[in-house]
């Protein structure tokens, strides 16, 4: 019966999802068995989304919404904040459902504390809807102490939604998470909560005459609006969206930090707090795929080309700026204090994945692949339990970074809990005879292509080598099969100019249909997809060779903070130099003047998990007693990035390496007896 009803929903979803003018097959049609993500899956089952659970059990996340309760029972009743919450508390419980929605599909019978997952879900939901108010409004930092509200709220509702409130990002991870989850089970208990609070924001905010025109403070409830007319097919949620995008910028809020300078249609650079920004991006994109507007398109598309060309760094990483966690100006990308909040990572990958479906173009799956496997999974430790807030690419002993098993501000935790969950909805994809393979991963999938109902299967130890193999498991009929062809194994590390490869190294690929050598592919690639068209049968397999070698990459002149630097990557993983594997102080390594890359050892990172290592000859500098320049030959070993900081913190790490003189550091040796003699004083 839940197989049943489970592909009823698959069908129900994929036919709303078709407004994209491309079809993304959903998640619950996917089951991951990838040596690198189902690791990661049953981590999420078994440690994160756990841990999760309980810091919401915690930290008083479930109080806010029954204390919620108990003054709609009493309103004598009043629970005022306490120190250290935030108005975005109520989030951190609709997150971890999300992430526990996408894992239900994936492991039905998975538990929590002894109990059935989908049972303490339930649970959780009911105490949420307890804490709403009867018109639908929920908002607990309100409901709770309507005379003594939190301080970030206002007097009355939305008085402060443009400015801290977040009641309307509250409503967007709210409706992201209420639509996973009833795709994920068929539920509607807590899709119902959802639409009761999204229904009373559109009767309160928008064009008419007795509405109020405002926008939200924090982006993302016009992504769970676009997501909920997906799911509801009712399209004033998509024009509740698509108004609080036109109206921003011609409200109160007029700031770059919100990206509210201009109206959105005229921007056309990434600007402000990172996170806001990406998921208005993606909630433009949104509305630019669902609707068609030719506006929306254009402007979006200005801001992705601003990004890949000058704000995005070689990890995948967006949001250049401590201060206000911000983006910078154009090629402002320093590395020891690069931000790239987990956050904007996310959003990250949301943007470049709503601009596939709109455009149907192989490189946002390539900036979507660089983020996802670098700069996003860098936030999150193998073990599961511990997190970046920031990402940087660069580190020293003293700063002692690490990361932490939880934050008061539980933003990026909670948010990477419910993203690595979800990725089996982003492997595939349709559009009428087309089917896309984005993402290579260990899985079968079951969907809809022209008209025929078919089971893919796919095999690959992917990112470890480039060796993919895609068998029609059932199911037959004729279609173009759209294989993305990296653009790494292309030659092109970025789709811009801003970073390079150096090493003057010409990679190729091969693909193979039942073993026979396609040798015309190369000419049927059209934006970035290698078109295989014939009349496909059970028990047809193609095989997809990419060469993946150890690449040299060089940023743009532009990019101050890597002049007379190098980086590393292989395939989609980029590299780092960290303390544990290497002799000397990280700094003080300069890379030979002809690198030579080599695959090392497979090194263990912990717990069991290795990763395979990459060396390079290189010296390293330092500074003798006698005032000399000193060198010395050294091999540098360096791992994947995505793997750095699970060692302890007793030394640095970099990803861009000295490979000029004028970019290395040298240690001073014998320092104190220097200091000793006056010299320095």
């Amino acid at each position: 019966m839940r197989k049943i009803l489970i592909s009823i929903l698959s069908i129900i979803c994929t036919s709303l999802q078709a407004q994209y003018p491309i079809s993304p097959v959903p998640f619950t049609s996917v089951k991951l068995s990838d040596s690198f993500w189902s690791p990661r899956l049953n981590t999420s089952r078994d440690v994160t989304i756990p841990l999760a659970f309980s810091k919401c059990e915690e930290t008083g996340r479930y109080d806010n919404f029954v204390n919620a309760a108990r003054h709609l029972a009493n309103p004598t009743l009043e629970f005022p904040d306490t120190a250290w919450t935030f108005s975005f508390d109520d989030t951190d419980p609709y997150k971890t459902i999300e992430g526990a929605s996408y894992l239900l599909q994936t492991y039905p019978d998975a538990t929590y504390k002894g109990r059935r997952l989908d049972t303490y879900v339930d649970s959780v939901i009911a105490i949420i809807a307890s804490g709403q108010e009867p018109d639908g409004y929920l908002f607990t930092a309100r409901t709770k102490s309507p005379s003594k509200p939190h301080e970030w709220a206002g007097a009355r509702r939305w008085e402060k939604v443009e400015k801290l409130s977040h009641e309307f990002y509250n409503l967007g991870h709210l409706l992201e998470a209420a639509c996973a989850h009833y795709q994920a089970t068929g539920k509607r208990n807590f899709l119902d909560v959802a639409i009761k609070y999204a229904d009373c924001v559109c009767r309160e905010i928008g064009p008419g005459e007795n509405q109020l025109k405002l926008v939200p403070g924090h982006q993302i409830a016009e992504m769970g609006l676009c997501k909920l007319y997906l799911v509801t097919g009712d399209k004033k949620y998509l024009d509740q969206a698509k108004f609080f995008l036109d109206m921003r910028g011609k409200t109160s809020r007029k700031d770059a930090y919100s990206q509210a300078h201009k109206p959105v249609i005229e921007q056309d650079e990434a600007v402000g707090h990172a996170v806001r920004a990406e998921y208005m991006y993606s909630g433009m994109a949104d509305v630019a795929a669902l609707t068609g507007d030719t506006t929306y398109i254009h402007a979006i598309d200005k801001i992705w080309q601003n990004i890949v060309e000058k704000k995005y760094y070689i990890t995948g990483g967006v949001g250049a700026r401590h201060a206000g966690e911000s983006f910078g100006n154009n090629y402002e990308l320093p590395n020891a204090s690069a931000y790239c909040e987990t956050c904007a990572q996310i959003g990250n990958v949301y943007t470049n994945y709503r601009l596939f479906l709109l455009h149907g173009e192989s490189k946002y799956y390539d900036v979507l692949e660089r983020t996802l496997y670098n700069a996003l999974i860098s936030g999150i430790s193998i073990e599961g339990d511990g997190f970046f807030y920031p990402n940087p690419l660069s580190c020293r002993e003293e700063q002692h970074y690490a990361r932490q098993p939880w934050f008061g501000c539980a933003c990026c935790p909670s948010n990477i809990c419910r993203f690595i969950p979800s990725l089996p909805g982003y492997i595939y994809a349709t559009h009428g005879n087309n089917l896309y393979v984005n993402l290579f991963m260990g899985n079968t999938a079951e969907m809809k292509v022209a008209g025929k109902n078919m089971t893919i299967k796919q095999e690959t130890t992917y990112p470890n080598d480039g060796d993919i193999k895609i068998r029609i498991e059932k199911g037959s009929g004729e279609f173009n099969l759209c294989v993305r062809i990296p653009g790494w194994v292309c030659g092109e590390v970025v789709p811009s100019d801003l970073y390079s490869f150096v090493d003057g190294k010409q990679l190729g690929y091969c693909i193979k249909v039942n073993g026979r050598e396609i040798m015309d592919e190369r000419t049927a690639l059209k934006n970035g997809y290698a078109v295989i068209s014939r009349k496909w049968k059970k028990g047809d397999v193609v095989e997809l060779f990419l060469d993946m070698e150890p690449r040299l990459v060089k940023a743009n002149d532009k990019v101050v903070d890597d002049r007379g630097r190098l980086s590393v990557e292989r395939g989609p993983l980029v590299y780092c130099a960290e303390w544990p594997d290497n002799d000397a102080d990280i700094s003080t390594y300069l890379l030979n003047q002809r690198p030579v890359l080599e695959m090392g050892k497979n090194i263990t990172i912990t717990n069991g998990h290795q990763v395979q290592s990459i060396t390079t000859n290189a010296q390293t500098l330092s500074i003798g007693t006698d005032g000399k320049l000193k060198t010395k030959d050294a091999t540098l070993t360096l791992i994947p990035y995505y793997a750095w900081d699970h060692r302890g913190q007793q030394g640095g790490m970099d990803v861009w390496l000295p490979w000029s003189v004028g970019a290395a550091s040298a240690t001073h040796i014998e320092a104190e007896k220097q200091a000793d003699n006056g010299f320095f004083k």
